[in-house]
């Protein structure tokens, strides 16, 4: 749980450098929460796992280069 609360306060950072450790956070806390699935026969969890694995993933292909706003003007 330690991990996943680490990758979402890294994902709301601006520095891509630190939403790029988020993300692969991310992926090892659905591992780790997914091995804790398959222990506890909670298939409900490994399905929302690999669910939400496979949503950070289509974030990062999406992903756009960050825009910045000065008094409302894109710079």
């Amino acid at each position: 749980m330690v991990i996943t609360v680490a990758a979402a306060w890294s994902m709301g950072s601006l520095s891509k450098r630190k939403r790029k450790v988020g993300f692969w956070c991310f992926l090892a806390s659905n591992v780790l929460w997914s091995l804790r699935g398959v222990n506890d026969r909670a298939y409900t969890l490994i399905g929302l796992q690999i669910a939400l694995a496979t949503l950070n993933i289509r974030g990062v292909l999406k992903n756009e280069p960050a825009t910045h706003f000065v008094a409302g003007e894109r710079t």
